[in-house]
């Protein structure tokens, strides 16, 4: 086994080797996270096997957590001020959409219940984190559209969790892992309620904020300590932990700072931990593929459904529909950590596994390759109007 110096400089040259290269294929719509996954599958069926990284798995799983805070610390009052009806009905019909496919699943590829309901949180989710950089790129982040399909993206992974949650518990599995015996879940609710009501005192008699990095750190780790330990899922405690803090004041230079840098350096680290958990073998496997491509086609027809959300009050006002669409495609990050979830507590086998990395993957490459050429047409009409 290859010493922890070893294995860290492996797997930070493979972020390097990540990077450099979509520098040079930026123009290709090809986001970072593919390459990514692509160097992980490289490394863990050459150099690195995942086994020699498993110590490490739970500092690369920070950079998830710290995501998932910072879209927390934008689950605010004013997220939904506009066009509140809209984006309600397209968060509905983004998470019933999915169910459909729970027949097909289940049927033509025999999978048991929790893995079924797994595919379908994966279904459900939205890489809110590679859609909204191609919107701030894009300077369409304050457009309609953009407010929209902010709201949407930041609230769709909420229900998606949930059946994460319940996929989670028809295994027999606390979403936690050891979780805590009897009414966990309960208790860690009515934890979670009881420390809402105490900051939201001290949002109104005490002026202090925590902004440090260490303060952040502990709010981080402590809300996704309370979220796993009580069999909720460390993902939703690190969402609360962000909606906690941005009730105390908006995010400021100092709090964003400090998550960019834990984001930056641990979550390339995470995409590569799942690209080297796929086995080359599995990918032999023809159920892999054909299980791909129906999770591909299902990913796609219940985000178009989505565009039924949009009604024509919404189009009169400036709002794009297949903006709002193209940008709900892509799964991301949501859907490799559900899986990698899955995986890890046996609810799914690694050809499922797989399956759902490239559904993942694919999703996320045309999700992006759309919205950016859908951003541009839309620029380029209002530049020229007819």
């Amino acid at each position: 086994m290859p010493t922890l110096l070893t294995t860290l400089l492996v797997l930070l040259t493979g972020v390097l080797i990540a990077r450099v290269s979509a520098g040079r294929l930026v123009a290709w719509a090809v986001p970072a996270i593919v390459l990514e996954l692509l160097v992980g599958f490289i490394l863990g069926n050459t150099v690195l096997p995942f086994e020699a990284i498993k110590p490490l798995s739970g500092i690369t799983e920070l950079g998830v957590l710290t995501l998932f805070f910072q879209v927390g610390l934008e689950v605010r009052g004013d997220l939904l001020a506009s066009r509140r009806g809209s984006i309600l009905r397209t968060v509905a019909i983004s998470f019933l959409a999915p169910l459909l496919a729970y027949w097909p699943l289940s049927q033509l590829f025999g999978m048991a219940t929790p893995a079924t309901l797994l595919c379908l949180a994966v279904l459900s989710a939205t890489g809110t984190g590679v859609t909204l950089r191609v919107l701030a790129l894009g300077n369409a982040l304050q457009t309609p559209s953009g407010r929209l399909l902010v709201g949407v993206s930041v609230l769709d992974d909420l229900p998606a969790i949930a059946l994460l949650s319940v996929a989670m518990a028809s295994a027999g599995l606390p979403m936690g892992g050891a979780g805590l015996a009897g009414p966990g879940p309960l208790l860690g609710l009515a934890l979670a309620a009881l420390i809402s009501l105490a900051v939201g005192l001290w949002a109104r008699h005490r002026p202090e904020r925590p902004t440090t990095p260490l303060a952040i750190l502990i709010v981080l780790i402590a809300s996704s300590w309370l979220g796993e330990a009580s069999g909720l899922t460390s993902l939703l405690g690190a969402l609360w932990g962000g909606i906690l803090l941005g009730r105390l004041s908006p995010p400021e230079a100092d709090v964003s700072r400090t998550l960019s840098v834990l984001s930056d350096v641990f979550l390339p680290l995470f995409f590569i931990s799942v690209g080297m958990r796929i086995s080359a073998d599995t990918l032999l496997d023809p159920q892999a593929w054909s299980l791909a491509a129906a999770l591909v086609v299902m990913a796609v027809l219940s985000k178009l459904l989505c565009g039924l959300g949009v009604r024509p009050a919404d189009r009169a006002a400036g709002v794009d529909r297949w903006l709002v669409v193209f940008g709900l495609i892509p799964r991301g990050l949501p859907g490799l950590v559900f899986a990698t979830t899955a995986l890890s507590a046996g609810v799914i086998n690694g050809s499922q596994f797989s399956a759902l990395v490239i559904m993942v993957t694919l999703t996320t490459v045309l999700g992006l390759l759309l919205l950016e050429r859908r951003l541009a047409f839309v620029r380029k009409a209002a530049e020229n109007p007819m």
